[in-house]
């Protein structure tokens, strides 16, 4: 993968076809619509082939699934510092982390949640090591909720069940059936490079736009990458701007995101569950290549997350925090743009 990122400034592959045929952001599609034209695969769309027998033999003969005792020696002392939500107002952005890939983000007046897990546990995997970071009953009325892919780590079935079913979703193509099926009404879905919107406070809109990632999807035995992944850019008509990766490896993608939504205020990327890298490379970005998506990006901050929650790979629990500090500092950039919250802590842009 290394080869092809060296040559960002080319459209490669199936994610760079797909970059080259939207040069602007498209009308937005209408909240809810309906549409039965997507394919029966997305295989397609990924940028490095899925595991296959011998890959498989080899990570059961290795057995390099779960840290060592010396690795998970450090759980007591993986950072969780729960507070209330600050205030925040029309045009500021508010980002807490309740844990793993959820983070509650406050854009335009609007309470969005990004792929919500307040379950204790996940299918086949531990229990969480860290509680959620904000109870569910702390939190204001969720008015969108966005969703990258379909693993069970990032879509919730019991944690959705809690949410009104006219909240809107944002999620991949593929996915609406499953979220009306659970009775949501308003679920709109997108392919790379669409968007949607809704208006918020103060005459704001806040625009929801689907970017690639490359990653996959898998819920049951026989759907695999029937539906997409990818990330989400969210910003409002004044200018604020987030984008929350989901779960991606490293590749040129990030360069063509920063391209088409240039001034990117904060950037939520994933730093866990990396290892084995030779398993785990195509679709799980390390801590050093999080540092280095920030940047291609352009993003003015970065606020890792996808770690401290689960233990879902062999990496020691807080190694991915000790290689982010340390890749970060290597850059030259300000400290305090690294927003490395405890989970449960937040951060406020104030309004200009």
């Amino acid at each position: 993968m290394r080869e092809s990122i060296q040559q960002s400034g080319q459209d490669q592959g199936p994610l760079g076809r797909a970059a080259a045929t939207a040069v602007r952001r498209p009308a937005p599609r209408p909240v809810g619509e309906r549409r039965s034209h997507w394919p029966r695969s997305f295989a397609d769309r990924l940028t490095a082939p899925l595991p296959g027998v011998l890959e498989f033999a080899r990570f059961v003969r290795d057995g390099a699934v779960r840290p060592g005792p010396e690795g998970l020696r450090d759980i007591p002392r993986l950072p969780f510092a729960p507070g209330p939500l600050p205030p925040a107002g029309p045009g500021d952005l508010s980002v807490t982390w309740a844990g793993h890939a959820s983070w509650i983000v406050r854009i335009a007046g609007l309470t969005v949640l990004t792929d919500p897990v307040w379950s204790r546990r996940i299918l086949g995997t531990p229990a969480r090591v860290t509680p959620v970071g904000v109870r569910w009953a702390d939190l204001p009325p969720v008015d969108a909720v966005v969703i990258s892919h379909n693993h069970y780590d990032h879509l919730d079935a019991p944690t959705l069940r809690r949410l009104p079913r006219r909240t809107p979703l944002f999620v991949p193509a593929g996915l609406a059936r499953w979220c009306r099926r659970r009775g949501f009404t308003r679920v709109t879905e997108l392919d790379w490079w669409e968007g949607a919107e809704l208006p918020g406070a103060g005459g704001r809109t806040v625009r929801f736009d689907f970017v690639p990632a490359h990653h996959w999807s898998k819920r049951s035995l026989t759907d695999t990458c029937r539906s997409l992944w990818g990330g989400w850019v969210i910003s409002d008509s004044h200018g604020r701007t987030v984008h929350f990766a989901g779960d991606s490896g490293y590749g040129d993608w990030f360069t063509q995101i920063g391209r088409r939504h240039p001034g990117i205020d904060l950037a939520l990327l994933p730093i866990g569950a990396y290892e084995p890298r030779w398993w785990l490379r195509a679709e799980h970005m390390d801590p050093e290549e999080a540092v280095l998506a920030c940047a291609d990006l352009g993003a003015a901050r970065m606020a890792p997350m996808h770690w401290a929650t689960f233990v879902l790979s062999c990496e020691p629990v807080l190694e991915p925090l000790t290689r982010v500090r340390a890749a970060w500092e290597r850059t030259g950039r300000p400290r305090d743009e690294l927003w490395d919250l405890p989970v449960g802590a937040s951060r406020v842009l104030a309004a200009a």
